[in-house]
């Protein structure tokens, strides 16, 4: 697969014979409670030319406003663009439905979550997962169905990930502005299981979080980084181990804030997704020689689950994948 080199904003499908790949980004006002996540993805079959998604979600207090599109029309220009949308550096624009986005961002420098740079160009594992702004700051706006809605100074955060398949199950969990603590304090994790020889193998966990500017990597492989993880499609227990460090926390959401989405992979599986980036958060850090940091970041965090199983109880949007 040809790409420029170590570049990790570089679009990966127009190498792939199978596989997706997904551009994205959240921002919430500062007071939390209201936001949005945007998706532009693409999703290629064996043999088959890519179709490209627009995916959209507004997040209030009353439930989210869904909305999706497919195209055949797609271009590694910029970052991506599909069907004149674009999300390049500094700009994200595009219209999916009844919604319509024009943003400028600002952001930190990229965070990998494999621990190694060699894992983004091995087959294994199947998911690359990188935050190309693990914390952003966004302005323009957003139209949904005739509403417009001002973004001033949101914080947020501008992520890249691609494939050959989705885990078995996974979470993404970001949180940011904590306490007012503003952009020089986040989180940023992803954790997945894979199915290997018919067995789930337990979770792992990648990203870092970051303390007043300062970045320490959390997760990892072996049985010493390995997280402790109770999930459910609305809530979220957690502990994850780095170096002489330990992140634990809780985030949850309202069901009626959650939207549930269908992710299809190559293959033709199907998982389920529930997504809420208005979610709770709170989390401990603990660290030799230091006083325990509590951090909270009411409506202001995501949290995402996806899976195979079908009775969660979240409504599932009505657009297909793939």
């Amino acid at each position: 697969m040809a790409v420029r080199g170590s570049d990790l904003t570089a679009a990966r499908f127009p190498g792939m014979a199978a596989g997706y790949e997904s551009y994205y980004l959240r921002a919430c006002h500062p007071d939390g409670g209201l936001g949005v996540w945007i998706r532009y993805t693409v999703h290629r079959r064996a043999g088959l030319a890519p179709t490209a998604s627009l995916w959209f979600t507004l997040f209030e207090q009353d439930g989210p406003t869904a909305t999706k599109v497919t195209v055949p029309d797609v271009a590694a220009a910029d970052w991506i663009r599909i069907d004149g949308a674009r999300l390049g550096p500094g700009v994200a624009t595009g219209r999916a439905n009844d919604a319509e986005w024009d943003l400028r961002f600002t952001g930190a420098d990229e965070l990998r979550h494999l621990p190694a740079s060699l894992l983004y160009r091995a087959p294994l594992p199947r998911t690359k997962p990188v935050s190309l702004h693990p914390v952003a700051r966004f302005d323009g706006r957003v139209r949904v169905g005739g509403r417009e809605i001002t973004l001033t100074g949101w914080p947020g955060m501008v992520g890249h990930n691609w494939g050959s398949e989705h885990a078995r199950r996974w979470i993404w969990l970001h949180g940011m502005a904590f306490d007012g603590a503003g952009e020089t304090t986040w989180l940023d994790l992803t954790f997945g299981r894979l199915l290997v020889g018919g067995r789930l193998t337990p979770w792992v966990a990648n990203g870092a979080i970051s303390v007043e500017g300062t970045r320490l990597r959390l997760g990892g492989l072996g049985r010493a980084r390995r997280p402790r993880v109770t999930e459910a499609a609305d809530q979220l227990e957690f502990a994850v181990p780095g170096r002489d460090i330990v992140v634990a926390g809780h985030v949850s959401a309202p069901r009626e804030r959650i939207v549930g989405w269908a992710y299809a992979d190559p293959d033709d599986s199907v998982h389920h997704v529930a997504n809420c980036s208005i979610a709770d958060l709170t989390i401990r850090v603990a660290r030799p020689h230091r006083a325990p940091l509590n951090l909270h970041a009411p409506g202001l965090a995501t949290y995402e689950l996806g899976m195979h199983e079908t009775d969660h109880g979240i409504p599932i949007q009505p657009f297909t994948d793939g």
